[in-house]
């Protein structure tokens, strides 16, 4: 059977894991820490989903993996990747990181082999309110997938295969960079808006002032995506904000209210590094990313 090895079972790696190994569409390992991977080899992993429904699902839990897998997800937050990785000594045939952000994807091609690391987002609203349980409030959920190199494209298609088998929608986009923008142009735009105010995105829609704020974050976003390679119609990504339920926020938003190191260096640092490696302002983006640290009492973007 294909074999899935997750690493870091929060909101997102929790579900997949919760997914693939309730379908029976993979043969599921889950990497975590040791408390963590107690717990969910004793009690399983519970989802509650209003799209796959409740249950409880047992995957394989542990600590390090050393046996070869078929593909690796990498699901922790970016703060926590590099500390993650010791976890793994083995060479995967696919290496496919679900991570927010554009800046993982170089020293994952430094830590494995280059020819085995693919691009991969997510697009999910999905929480684990403690180690083992998850809740997933929206049933929008969209796993993208994209190579620029064709060894690891030639493996995409059976790992998009299984997500399919296991109720989670998966597509092969036309490359790296619109995967990667595609998301981050949305992502960066929802992050900035709601965390500087710590208010929900139907706030922010209906106030005048953080509605045009959030068009220039989006539009900001976007004309660094172009000069990056990526197409993004910024009335894409607004659209979909339109039509999302008002009590939306961000992961950003959630880390600052539990007190944990936001991801706001590798999400508005990601855009506003770019932006200055082609020479474009981001003044938007910029302001609301200080207010975020101010806010949240942690050090601003690297820019």
């Amino acid at each position: 059977m294909y074999s899935v090895t997750i690493l870091g079972p929060g909101g997102v790696g929790g579900f997949l894991a919760a997914a693939l190994t309730h379908s029976e569409a993979a043969d599921v390992t889950v990497v975590a820490r040791e408390s963590t991977a107690k717990q969910i080899d004793r009690d399983g992993i519970e989802l509650r989903s209003v799209r796959l429904g409740d249950f409880t699902a047992r995957p394989r839990a542990v600590t390090t993996l050393e046996e070869p897998v078929d593909a690796l997800l990498i699901a922790t937050k970016s703060t926590a990747l590099e500390q993650a990785l010791e976890r793994i000594g083995t060479q995967p045939a696919l290496v496919v990181p679900l991570l927010n952000g554009l800046d993982h994807m170089q020293p994952l091609r430094e830590r494995f082999d280059p020819e085995s690391v693919a691009a991969g987002t997510i697009r999910i609203e999905a929480d684990r309110p403690e180690p083992g349980r998850i809740v997933q409030t929206s049933p929008f959920l969209r796993v993208d997938l994209a190579a620029d190199d064709p060894q690891p494209r030639s493996r995409l298609d059976q790992l998009a295969a299984t997500l399919q088998r296991a109720g989670v929608p998966a597509q092969i986009g036309p490359s790296e960079a619109q995967i990667l923008w595609g998301k981050l142009v949305r992502l960066n735009a929802l992050a900035c808006t709601t965390s500087a105010p710590d208010r929900r995105i139907g706030f922010i829609r209906s106030d005048p002032e953080w509605r045009a704020a959030l068009k220039d974050c989006l539009a900001e976003g976007a004309a660094v995506a172009q000069a990056e390679g990526a197409t993004i119609d910024p009335a894409s990504p607004l659209a979909e904000l339109e039509q999302a339920h008002a009590e939306l926020g961000s992961s950003m938003q959630r880390d600052i209210a539990a007190g944990n190191e936001p991801e706001l260096d590798a999400i508005a640092g990601a855009v506003l590094r770019a932006g200055k490696r082609h020479g474009i302002e981001c003044p938007t983006i910029a302001r609301l990313s200080l207010q975020i640290a101010q806010r949240a009492g942690v050090p601003p973007p690297r820019v």
